[in-house]
């Protein structure tokens, strides 16, 4: 069951609670929480930490817990080497992704997450002013930029928004994989998610980037497909550990990054 009133209901892998009573977090944290302390138990039953290792009350492991989950991983994930042929079908795939120099124009307006935030109630704010300013012709007056400057958690606020003109390196990259290598403009249709919260996103103008030869990006292409492989195979071998795991108040049936701190 999710939950984010932690003081309410305390979450516990195999027993092993994985906060304070006292302590209030989000679903998402509590599933980083939960899949961390996963691995943790999983690493002791490996032999690779001793068994006295302290299970962590704030979320942040040790360097002994930490070192013994690399030492766990490397032992237990099939990452295998792509082929030439499997990076050209990436590369060919996802072209734009390789180019350089793509810049982008755009305003925003950040519902942001804090800890406590009703996640519910959050996103409803965010679905309403996303269908606000996309219901408004573009000759009315500028409906996102007084939303941005009422409901956005940004400074850009100030500015109606207006976040200028903007290179992928300069965003969080979960953020940058929905407004970068794409030809929409004006307010995208959906919310875009980020580490920072839910935003309402404007596309204002495009520069394009220039493509860059298979053979110049492909040592980063072969990079990407090794990182997809990983964290497809640390997912899966988490779900097998929380199979055979007792939890308690942590939600791992809800899409989640299954990614450890």
């Amino acid at each position: 069951m999710p939950t984010t009133d932690c003081a309410h209901s305390i979450a516990r892998v195999n027993g092993v609670a994985l906060h304070t009573a006292a302590a209030v977090l989000t679903a998402e944290e509590l599933r980083q929480r939960a899949c961390t302390e996963l691995l943790r138990q999983a690493a002791q039953a490996a032999g690779l930490l001793c068994a006295e290792d302290a299970p962590s009350a704030d979320g942040v492991i040790g360097e002994q817990s930490a070192m013994a989950i690399e030492a766990l991983l490397d032992d237990t994930l099939q990452v295998p080497e792509p082929s030439e042929d499997e990076c050209r079908r990436h590369y060919l795939a996802h072209a734009s992704t390789y180019q350089t120099g793509e810049t982008v124009h755009l305003r925003h307006i950040l519902f942001a997450v804090t800890p406590g935030v009703d996640l519910g109630a959050l996103r409803r704010r965010a679905e309403a002013a996303l269908l606000d300013v996309r219901s408004h012709d573009d000759d009315e007056a500028d409906r996102f930029a007084a939303a941005a400057r009422l409901l956005s958690n940004c400074p850009s606020a100030a500015e109606g928004g207006d976040l200028g003109w903007l290179a992928a390196s300069d965003c969080a990259p979960e953020f940058a994989r929905e407004v970068f290598g794409q030809t929409s403009m004006g307010v995208l249709p959906r919310l875009v998610h980020s580490r920072f919260g839910l935003h309402v996103v404007e596309i204002l103008g495009r520069n394009a980037g220039v493509a860059q030869p298979f053979a110049v990006v492909h040592a980063t292409v072969a990079c990407a497909l090794r990182q997809k492989t990983y964290v497809t195979a640390l997912r899966q071998y988490l779900r097998v550990l929380a199979g055979q795991a007792v939890i308690e108040n942590v939600d791992l049936d809800a899409e989640a990054t299954f990614l450890v701190q």
